[in-house]
């Protein structure tokens, strides 16, 4: 199989915008500013709150694409400290530090240019704890960096990347394209996301590191995106991503076995318009749950209220609750959670799914 980078007119990338993309491009700007709007309106502390649970999202999902889970609640801890330093990081993993980190940095550096030294930094904090990687290099070694699925035998190589030995100068004309194609014009800023498309595809066909790719080709399109709006926008495109992670994989590597990219280009512009929708979704739910505890904080007793948080901490808890968990996270007896629960379902908080012994109670911040 001959791949992109060893195709005549690497890397060249061809593409036509039609309707349908255009279309998308128009929305996104429209979703941005009206997401912009919105944020803008809010306090500080409600604007942070609701920026960690969007950063939360990406860090977590960035990860997940890639096989590594993290638990969200270390996650949050360590976002929260990066948004306000005076908040104290109660992470036990150091993993969910380093992404967050680099987090952090993308969205503070979306202005600055491009360069090794920036890349390299991401990918030290992004392997944090892990010694066992070569962090902040480009990849040297002498075997071929391949995608491979399928068990020792029967393996099947969906890709490989250019040699090691290729990579710095592979990866000085990436960073060269990403800095002189920084939208300057309406237009060039209006096609901003066709080119987080593009600078996606490229870098992953380049692979230039031993490992984090994934998670620092997503970094480069949310700064690819957020150069063209002049901020950094509320969203999270690992989430969408994530969600099919299968069809993002088949995508990439079709893409990477032709430099005439059209498909992708209509593919990752959907992905941007979708984490805008899903961003909206967030904030809503988050608006929600704050009427809710504005409503209902003096009426609910202390339980009540902890276990609500506890259910609050994502949008959706696992499971929905039930007698036995509100026991657990109360530190309560089986016949006052029986009690709480009851009154919360007579109040409209919760609703219950099932009957009996297998009875699930599902929140309802209201419509």
């Amino acid at each position: 199989m001959i791949y992109n980078w060893q195709q005549e007119g690497w890397p060249e990338f061809k593409y036509q915008l039609n309707d349908d993309i255009e279309n998308s491009l128009i929305k996104i700007r429209e979703s941005a500013s009206k997401l912009e709007g919105y944020f803008s309106a809010m306090t500080e502390e409600r604007k942070q709150q609701s920026l960690s649970v969007i950063m939360t999202e990406e860090a977590v999902s960035t990860s997940a694409i890639e096989g590594e889970f993290m638990s969200r609640i270390d996650v949050m801890s360590s976002i929260m400290h990066q948004l306000d330093r005076t908040v104290p990081d109660y992470s036990k993993d150091i993993r969910a530090k380093g992404v967050s980190q680099m987090m952090m940095s993308v969205r503070e550096n979306y202005d600055v240019q491009l360069s090794k030294h920036m890349l390299f930094n991401w990918h030290e904090m992004l392997m944090l704890g892990n010694n066992k990687v070569h962090a902040g290099v480009w990849r040297f070694q002498n075997e071929p960096m391949q995608i491979i699925s399928g068990s020792i035998g029967k393996e099947k190589i969906h890709f490989e990347a250019p040699a090691s030995v290729q990579v710095a100068d592979e990866m000085g004309r990436f960073i060269h394209w990403f800095n002189e194609s920084k939208p300057v014009r309406l237009k060039d800023q209006l096609n901003a996301p066709v080119r987080s498309a593009v600078a996606h595809l490229y870098f992953e066909s380049i692979h230039p590191f031993e490992d984090g790719n994934g998670r620092i080709g997503r970094a480069i399109s949310e700064k690819a995106i957020a150069e063209g709006l002049g901020y950094t926008p509320f969203i999270s495109l690992s989430k969408i991503i994530e969600s099919n992670k299968a069809k993002y994989y088949d995508e990439l590597m079709r893409a990477q076995q032709t430099l005439e990219v059209s498909e992708w280009v209509m593919y990752f512009v959907q992905l941007i318009v979708e984490a805008f929708d899903y961003s909206f979704e967030i904030i809503n739910w988050t608006v929600k749950k704050w009427q809710f505890f504005e409503k209902y904080d003096k009426e609910l007793n202390s339980r009540q209220l902890k276990v609500i948080s506890k259910m609050c901490e994502t949008s959706v808890f696992e499971g929905g609750m039930s007698a036995k968990k509100y026991m657990s996270i109360a530190r309560t007896s089986k016949a006052t959670a029986t009690r709480d629960l009851q009154q919360l379902t007579e109040m409209g908080v919760l609703m219950p799914k099932g009957g009996g012994r297998s009875v699930r109670y599902e929140l309802k911040l209201g419509e």
